[in-house]
């Protein structure tokens, strides 16, 4: 029986998708719900399974497409063996679909479609590398480190020594250039970031942050921590933590604008910016208010490594009310954030350098770091600015402020 492969339902607020990459050719046998190819959207790569058993007889969209919701891709004959099963049934017993590769007896590699467009890039079979993610899950980052490693094996020392030397004396190297097309996320990207600057009026303010009660704090129950709760203790909870206590203070920078009006949310969902492959994501964690240390710590962990492995959904990537991003652990000391329209505010993090500082007339040496609130200025003052930034300020240091949400 044909059965049409069809475009599925996109997320709310997305039209159409780019046909990424399809994962079988025709004639190739599937295994029911094998993914057979990726649709990127502005945001997400979703995955097309296959409903059914049989042979892929007819692809109707090719890769670089743009498609929408209920197209046709493809049409399956449900039941039917490929000619080259049909040819060799023993060795189609033996072999598994490469879905289904087999790692040390543990079953199936589980690998995202950009782990999966990344291997097949470099021609790759996923048995080659050892997964470090949960259950044994290979990540981006452990492609690449077994790329570099075979790259390093392959070189000896002698190898590179030619063409520095050419260089170094004066023999020309040829100049070229790469045209490619922006992928939907990095265009939505910049559309985004053009609009915010176009409609809200961003003002940026700073301050700095002693971050010593914070790191003792950290330094002191870190071991304990991650042994009750199974979780490293970072600073973005702590940062997370003092932002909520703030925006109870000064809601309007929870707020939103919508035409002429402003949206006070009495809940906190805070968006923490993610940098993938794919571009900048900002995942949303819902109800942070309600949330214990380990529990945020663990949430963002879960949705960080769903934004690098491109398994994100629209839903976790929506709704969020204020957020936080952080420059610093790319080295940034100071930098003005775009808005992450339409909220009202967005904080920014840098790096903790030890700075010289007067403390009770003596001069001595503390973890500092510069953080940054860039707000709209149409609805936030910039004496709310000023003062929710020294609430943050106040609460890291003296973390017990936290606890006791004064």
């Amino acid at each position: 029986m044909s059965i049409e492969i069809k475009v599925p339902q996109l997320p709310e607020s997305v039209s159409d998708a780019t046909l990424v990459a399809w994962h079988k050719k025709i004639g190739d046998a599937v295994s029911r719900d094998e993914n057979l190819v990726d649709l990127e959207t502005d945001k997400v790569v979703l995955e097309v399974p296959a409903p059914a058993a049989g042979v892929l007889a007819e692809i109707r969209i090719s890769d670089g497409a743009t498609v929408t919701a209920g197209e046709v891709l493809a049409i399956l004959e449900e039941g039917a063996v490929s000619a080259s099963a049909a040819a060799a049934p023993d060795a189609a017993v033996d072999e598994p679909a490469p879905a289904q590769v087999e790692a040390s007896g543990t079953g199936p590699i589980k690998t995202s479609p950009a782990v999966r467009r990344l291997l097949e890039e470099h021609d790759l079979d996923a048995t080659m590398v050892i997964g470090s993610g949960k259950d044994g899950r290979i990540t981006k980052a452990d492609v690449m480190s077994f790329l570099k490693a075979s790259d390093s094996s392959n070189v000896t020392p002698g190898d590179a020594t030619p063409e520095v030397g050419n260089a170094a004396f004066g023999v020309a190297l040829e100049r070229s250039e790469q045209r490619v097309p922006m992928t939907r996320l990095r265009a939505r990207i910049a559309e985004r970031l053009v609009e915010a600057q176009h409609t809200a009026a961003m003002l940026t303010t700073f301050n700095e942050v002693d971050l010593t009660q914070v790191m003792a704090l950290r330094s002191r129950h870190r071991e304990q921590f991650e042994k009750e709760h199974s979780v490293r203790l970072g600073f973005m909870s702590f940062f997370a933590k003092a932002s909520v206590e703030a925006l109870k203070k000064f809601p309007v920078v929870n707020a939103s604008v919508e035409g002429t009006d402003i949206i006070y949310h009495n809940y906190y969902d805070i968006g923490i910016a993610v940098s993938t492959e794919r571009g900048l994501m900002v995942p949303v964690i819902r109800d942070v208010d309600q949330m214990s240390f380990a529990e945020f710590e663990k949430e963002l962990g879960a949705v960080a490594m769903k934004a690098q492995d491109g398994t994100i959904g629209m839903e976790e990537l929506t709704g969020g009310t204020f957020t936080i991003t952080n420059g610093g652990i790319f080295g940034s000391m100071m930098s003005t954030p775009i808005l992450n329209q339409p909220q009202s505010a967005i904080l920014g993090m840098h790096a903790i350098q030890k700075r010289p500082m007067v403390i009770d007339d003596d001069i001595v040496a503390r973890p500092m770091m510069y953080i940054a609130l860039t707000y709209d200025h149409r609805i936030v003052d910039g004496k709310d600015s000023v003062q929710f930034l020294v609430a943050i300020k106040e609460l890291l240091e003296d973390p017990s402020r936290l606890l006791l949400q004064i």
